[in-house]
């Protein structure tokens, strides 16, 4: 079942929008907040925009010294933790340690990820980017589904993409156990899933007043696509040749932190306030992609299966099964 709520809002923000415009009159100061991957791209850029905002800003890295290097003055170091979302030991000690502070979480930010690349197995034999861009995302949600503060504010945010389109859950071989890995369909089954996520804690968690939303950030050229040649990036349209940014990329994508602009505004917009189980681009709920013209929806809108509440919680009970055997 799709929600009714799947539709735009008209916030007054768009694609180009910059964190400022959002957070310029907030007072972020009661606020706390984790940041998955949040030293580096869009996740950066989050966590300056909700630093700039005077929230506490926890950031779980895998890298920590180099974390706390990138985030040197922005954000204290004895809130910088070490995480590896591909260790779901290590998911358990962070939240143990998260645990020990006795906040309260006000928002939740699912931001860190790897795309598109080589084949490599993690935790229980699983696919990596399932393994790292979903299990060990939604472990972390669910060891910190008590500590959210009810309070009708708090939210959760998991990163998605427009790569979703690429690939629905592919229930019969998640992990390419039986079939030739493809390093796009595995990304884009990835992120469907990292919909997926948002739109099944949102229905557990709503009658508590915590709502959560999927993101598209937008097209960024950032870190992620460390695992793609030059020669991927131009065959994908994204970059001319000469190594310039194609026609295309320079018309629709962003800067880093405008990439990080829908996030800060599902997390703080009083728009949102009683709606959740969303996907969300451009600083406004997304079109469904059979509302938009069929030249945009490769770059736009979001695909029934990755807002599906019935595929929603399946996904939720086969991933709890995934790591109770780990």
């Amino acid at each position: 079942m799709i929600s009714a709520l799947q539709k735009p809002l008209d916030s007054g923000f768009g694609q180009k929008t910059e964190p400022y415009e959002i957070i310029k009159d907030l007072d972020l100061s009661n606020k706390n907040i984790i940041v998955t991957g949040g030293y580096s791209g869009i996740g950066l850029e989050t966590t300056k925009a909700l630093r700039k905002a005077n929230a506490k800003v926890i950031v779980p890295a895998k890298r920590l010294d180099h974390a706390k290097s990138i985030l040197e003055g922005i954000v204290p170091q004895n809130d910088i933790y070490e995480m590896d979302l591909a260790d779901l030991n290590s998911v358990m000690n962070f939240v143990e340690l998260f645990s020990q502070l006795n906040l309260k979480l006000d928002i939740l930010i699912n931001n860190a990820g790897i795309m598109a690349c080589p084949e490599t197995r993690v935790g229980n034999n699983w696919e990596s980017q399932f393994g790292i861009n979903h299990i060990g995302h939604q472990l972390l949600l669910k060891q910190l589904m008590n500590k959210f503060r009810a309070d009708g504010q708090s939210r959760f945010i998991s990163l998605s993409s427009s790569a979703h389109s690429i690939s629905k859950i592919l229930w019969d071989d998640i992990h390419f156990e039986d079939s030739l890995y493809n390093k796009w369909t595995a990304y884009g089954q990835s992120k469907t899933a990292a919909s997926l996520l948002a739109i099944e804690f949102d229905r557990k968690m709503k009658d508590k007043g915590i709502r959560s939303f999927a993101v598209h950030p937008g097209g960024i050229l950032t870190p992620l696509q460390r695992h793609l040649e030059h020669e991927e990036m131009v065959a994908l349209g994204w970059k001319k040749e000469d190594g310039s940014l194609s026609d295309l990329a320079a018309n629709f994508f962003k800067s880093p932190s405008q990439g990080a602009s829908t996030t800060i505004w599902c997390a703080v917009s009083t728009m949102l306030n009683d709606i959740g189980g969303v996907f969300c681009e451009n600083c406004d709920i997304a079109k469904r992609k059979e509302n938009i013209d069929e030249s945009m929806r490769r770059y736009f809108g979001v695909a029934d299966h990755a807002i599906d509440s019935e595929e929603a919680k399946r996904l939720w009970e086969e991933t709890e099964k995934m790591i109770s055997s780990f």
